[in-house]
């Protein structure tokens, strides 16, 4: 018998107490005896009530703010797709009165990331999506979360010891091992692999990127132990006319490496240059389908990009928070995104959404 075939009536007659009673204990509302509320959950398993949850929540009519706070970006950038999709699922869900805002922090300063959450907390969040900071950083804003009972979820790197709802990336490390597989189907006779790397203070930008190169490395030091694996630093916190000197002065250096690999969304750095300085015999193989990765994957001066579904990442956030908020469910703690493979061969049937 459905949820929706049966009247709070049946359910109150069955049961030998008051509709009252009935709404009282459907929606967990207080001023229900111990005695009352036993009979009244007796009946819905007799009766099999699946309550509509969906209806539910619209009859409620309570509003809820959510917070979602990423890195600054560019246009056009792996974050803006993260962006877009929290966006569209907010927008599917405005019946229910969810609302999205938008809070952004530099990368390298702990100070906008403290910054941004101070302003999150001060405006009471139903819920919290955040691509986390450094662990420290991050622990400080999370343990107030837990404090206050306020749900959130990790996007992008995940930090098992913060206690997330739930997290949602691709499994790093996995991800890491796998680029090394593939890039080996097309390097395996070459005497060295560089790794491009954009870093400030000498730390590269987050903690994914950390863990895929751990596992690049792994699989290249139990497969290829002989290869030679170089670095290239495109620094962050120089102008960007001076990437195109570094990248001459080394491949100038080094007219043997022909493949090359960067963790992160900015393998079009190296392809653009590659593609002006004409260097048709080395690729570079990069994370992300954005559309400068794009390009250069159909010019052929990328090999492989690795994609992450960006879109459905922040959709699912949001749409993870909506269930565990609104209709009070449970829901999966952690979410591996699909490690998918593009190819300048298939890159036009990649489905963003």
């Amino acid at each position: 018998m459905g949820g929706d075939k049966i009247r709070i009536k049946d359910i109150a007659i069955l049961s030998g107490v008051s509709v009252g009673t009935v709404d009282r204990v459907l929606h967990n509302r207080p001023n229900v005896s111990k005695e009352a509320r036993e009979k009244v959950e007796k009946a819905l398993k007799e009766m099999d009530y699946h309550p509509n949850v969906y209806a539910s929540a619209l009859a409620y009519n309570k509003s809820y703010k959510f917070f979602c706070i990423i890195p600054k970006h560019e246009s056009e950038a792996y974050w803006q797709e993260i962006e877009e999709g929290a966006m569209g699922c907010c927008e599917q869900k405005r019946d229910f009165l969810v609302s999205l805002k938008m809070l952004y922090y530099k990368r390298f300063d702990s100070k906008t990331f403290q910054k941004v959450t101070s302003e999150c907390l001060k405006e009471n969040p139903d819920g919290v999506i955040i691509v986390p900071s450094k662990l420290n950083i991050t622990r400080k804003f999370t343990d107030e979360l837990h404090r206050q009972n306020i749900p959130f979820i990790l996007l992008d790197s995940y930090m098992p010891d913060l206690k997330p709802l739930s997290f949602y990336g691709q499994d790093s490390f996995c991800s890491g091992y796998f680029s090394a597989k593939m890039l080996m189907l097309i390097a395996s006779r070459e005497k060295e692999i560089m790794i491009m790397k954009q870093m400030k203070d000498g730390n590269v930008a987050s903690k994914q990127q950390e863990n895929r190169e751990t596992g690049f490395r792994h699989y290249m030091r139990d497969h290829f132990p002989d290869i030679k694996i170089s670095e290239v630093n495109l620094p962050l916190d120089v102008d960007r006319a001076k990437y195109h000197t570094i990248l001459e002065d080394y491949f100038k250096k080094n007219p043997h490496v022909h493949h090359c690999i960067t963790f992160n969304s900015k393998a079009h750095l190296v392809g653009e240059f590659l593609l002006k300085s004409n260097r048709r015999n080395v690729q570079i193989m990069g994370y992300d389908m954005v559309g400068k990765n794009a390009e250069c994957l159909k010019r052929g001066a990328i090999s492989f990009l690795i994609a992450q579904h960006a879109y459905m990442q922040g959709f699912s956030c949001v749409d993870t928070l909506f269930e565990a908020v609104v209709l009070r469910k449970e829901v999966t703690p952690v979410n591996y995104m699909p490690i998918e493979i593009l190819t300048k061969e298939n890159v036009d049937f990649y489905r963003r959404k």
